[in-house]
């Protein structure tokens, strides 16, 4: 089914998991790399579509994935006569693609590349979300980075901060104090009932704090010389 123009509907797939990194998958019998992407049916939607081809490359069905965005008009290329069937050279000029972003929501282990007896890929990857567009067949490079570009904007954002175990350190009374408003989430400690350090390390909290006489930092003398990130 090709356009007036000569460009077969098609769709392609951007698959996320939940670290950000796509599904990079390698073509059979060969050493190029691409995301699954198939033709669109007549009476398919592009949805439709990419559901089917999700199923047949990988093998996953909709249950196991969320359709985070999807690109707003039609992303095309040309592919270079040697590769189109003399039959259809004058007709065929090459593809225009809906790419869809998904979240999977499953487990890599519901992948399946012989999800059907006409596999696309011989093996498999989680790669940064900027792919080497130099391992992908040269007609389509523009394409990807169209399409990772137009993308990239809906990519969930993991949220950067580390977060220190709650059990890294305890008050006198043991109950532990998060501040709520510091912007590196540091911690605060009562060391004493009416002095309050905040840190960034427990251990540079120990090299560095001076306690008053008789005071110690773990509540439970018998903890003395152990590391106070073992204590419950």
């Amino acid at each position: 089914m090709l356009d007036r123009d000569g460009f077969r509907p098609n769709v392609g797939i951007i698959l996320l998991n939940q670290r950000n990194q796509v599904f990079w998958g390698k073509r059979i019998r060969t050493h190029s790399w691409q995301f699954p992407q198939g033709g669109i049916d007549r009476g398919e939607t592009p949805e439709q579509a990419m559901f089917r081809e999700l199923h047949e490359e990988v093998g996953l069905r909709p249950e196991h994935v969320r359709i985070v965005a999807r690109t707003r008009d039609w992303l095309r290329y040309e592919v270079p006569e040697r590769f189109i069937r003399r039959d259809a050279r004058g007709y065929y000029r090459g593809q225009k693609q809906i790419w869809f972003l998904l979240q999977l929501t499953g487990h890599d282990w519901d992948l399946n590349l012989r999800a059907t007896n006409h596999p696309e890929f011989d093996a498999w990857r989680w790669n940064d979300y900027w792919v080497p567009l130099d391992v992908v067949v040269e007609f389509k490079r523009g394409v990807y980075e169209m399409a990772l570009t137009e993308l990239s904007r809906f990519v969930p954002r993991n949220d950067p901060r580390n977060r220190y175990l709650r059990s890294n350190a305890r008050t006198r009374d043991g109950e532990m104090h998060e501040s709520e408003h510091a912007p590196t989430e540091t911690l605060q400690v009562s060391v004493t009932t009416t002095t309050v350090v905040s840190y960034h390390s427990p251990l540079r909290m120990m090299q560095e704090m001076e306690l008053p006489p008789g005071a110690s930092f773990d509540p439970d003398p018998g903890n003395a010389g152990r590391d106070p990130r073992q204590n419950g």
